[in-house]
Parts: structure tokens; C-alpha cells; sequence
């Protein structure tokens, strides 16, 4: 198949696919989700993705009746059936199906269960890309991954029409993450990233990197920095299961990071090639 839709047990094309419109998922964005990539049909960190829906869906009071392995098996009953060696694996888990209305203390049915896979490709990681600053107004449940995006949705949206590839956000001088990544630094051969609060995700190629980096000697830190600090780092990159390890060239318009390609390199380079020996590549 050239793709292929889920919910609720029901599969088609994503094209043919229809949900109920009761769905909370439609009125509220009652719900979260995870995105794995796909190489040679093994899904990357699939079994990290998996926890992590779970974790935010019990963070948001959705237990998910299904066992994990029932889960994978299930995504991974999709991923089977799409041709293609490079492919995006979504999934997502909404509270259910009921009635409009803001308490849920009553809905009687369980989770709804969404997920589809398609042909896509990972951004490469062997360019430099451009970013712009933005104060960060989304609310203080970041670490959860919930489907409620409008304004990660609106800040990327502004970035590309100003020519570049993501926003970086930031509450007052601090850097918190990118629209629809997280964003680190290397300053004298340290990485430094957010650390894990309410104000990011905990991303999954985040933690990736942190062990890389861990294997490869290269010192790690985990601490707030400043809008600043970041411009003058000597790398600065964002990470994402779409785009793995990508630095930045520029941010508004104005020239970063070159200072420590050696490092970056190394980290991306251990990146990629841990991509290929999940994916039995190598």
C-alpha cells in the first residue's frame, strides 16, 4: 500500500479514513500523540516512542487499556503493510468519544486510538539551517505530548515565512525548546541542553544525543541558557525525530555556531550511524 490509516480497529487509506466527529480530539485536542521514523520497516526507538505516549497519556488522566506490546504490534501490523524504505509512523491517543462538553468524569467508553504511516524523509542532517527567536506562549504543560499545537503550529509557520526553518522559543532570556524540537549548544566542548521541566519535552532524540555524548567523553550539562549564551555557543542545534542532530547557521538573521564543527560532527556523525545499525542498514 502507498499508505495506510487507523482507528479504533478500522484500517484504510489515509485519504479514505473518516472518525467520529464526537471524538474529543476534534473539539478539545483532548489527547497526545508520538511520531516515530521508519528505515527498512524498523521503526527508530520504537519501543521509547511507545512509553512515552503512555507516560503522557497518564499524565492527562487516559489510561490506555491496551498492553505496550499490543500497541507495537499493532503499529508495527501497519509499518508491514506501506512500501517504501523511509516512512513517518504517527500515532495518537484521544480520550474518547462522546458528547461535546468539558467533563469527562462521565464518558463511559474508552481511549480512541489513531495512527497512520506514509512515505516521508528525515531532514538532513547534513545541512545548516536558518532560525528565529520567538517568546515562548504555549502553556506550562510542554513535557506532555499532547495534540494541542496551535501554537507551535502558528510559531513555525512564522518562521518560514521569515525564511528560516524553526522558531526558537524562550520565556523571557531563557531558551526553552524550538516549535517542534529541542535546542542545545556546545560552548568549550561542553553540551548543554534544557533541562527536564514543564517547559520541554523530554525528547527521545534528546536523550539519544545525551547518551552519545556520554560514549564519545564529550562533557554534558543540563541547565537553563540564555538567549545570549546561545548566540554566542559555539554550535547551536536542534534535535527531533524528523531531523535527528541539525545546527544552526544563522538565528534572526544574524551568524552562529562554526566554532566547534569537530564536536558536532562527532555527535551527529555517532548519530547517524546509530540510526543505520537500528534499522540494520549497516
Amino acid at each position: 500500500m502507498k499508505n495506510i490509516a487507523y482507528y479504533n480497529g478500522k484500517t484504510s487509506l489515509i485519504e479514505e479514513m473518516t472518525v467520529p466527529m464526537n471524538d474529543r480530539a476534534c473539539y478539545f485536542g483532548d489527547g497526545v500523540y508520538d511520531v516515530s521514523y521508519v528505515f527498512n520497516h524498523v521503526p527508530m526507538a520504537i519501543e521509547e516512542h511507545i512509553d512515552r505516549i503512555y507516560r503522557s497519556a497518564s499524565l492527562i488522566d487516559i489510561k490506555i487499556p491496551q498492553t505496550k506490546e499490543w500497541f507495537k504490534q499493532m503499529l508495527m501490523g501497519l509499518v508491514n503493510q506501506v512500501e517504501g524504505d523511509s516512512l513517518i509512523l504517527y500515532f495518537q491517543v484521544s480520550r474518547g468519544i462522546a458528547p461535546r462538553g468539558h467533563d469527562y468524569s462521565a464518558l463511559s467508553g474508552g481511549p480512541s486510538i489513531w495512527a497512520y504511516v506514509k512515505p516521508a524523509q528525515l531532514i538532513d542532517a547534513y545541512q545548516s539551517y536558518r532560525g528565529i527567536t520567538l517568546e515562548d506562549k504555549r502553556f506550562f504543560f510542554c513535557h506532555i505530548k499532547t495534540i494541542n499545537l496551535l501554537p507551535s503550529v502558528l510559531a513555525n509557520h512564522q518562521a518560514h515565512a521569515a525564511g528560516a526553518e524553526e522558531a526558537i522559543l524562550h520565556r523571557g532570556d531563557r531558551v526553552t525548546e524550538g516549535s517542534h524540537s529541542n535546542i542545545s549548544i556546545l560552548k568549550n566542548g561542553v553540551f548543554q541542553t534544557a533541562p527536564l521541566d514543564e517547559l520541554i519535552l523530554p525528547g527521545i532524540t534528546r536523550a539519544h544525543v545525551i547518551r552519545i555524548c556520554n560514549r564519545l567523553g564529550i562533557p554534558v550539562k543540563e541547565e537553563p541558557f540564555t538567549l545570549r549564551e546561545m548566540m554566542e555557543a559555539d554550535e547551536v542545534f536542534f534535535t527531533a525525530s524528523g531531523a535527528l542532530c541539525c545546527r544552526f547557521d544563522t538565528i534572526d538573521g544574524i551568524p552562529v555556531g562554526g566554532k566547534d564543527m569537530k564536536t558536532f560532527s562527532a555527535i551527529r556523525d555517532a548519530y547517524e550511524a546509530e540510526r543505520k545499525k537500528e534499522c540494520g542498514l549497516l
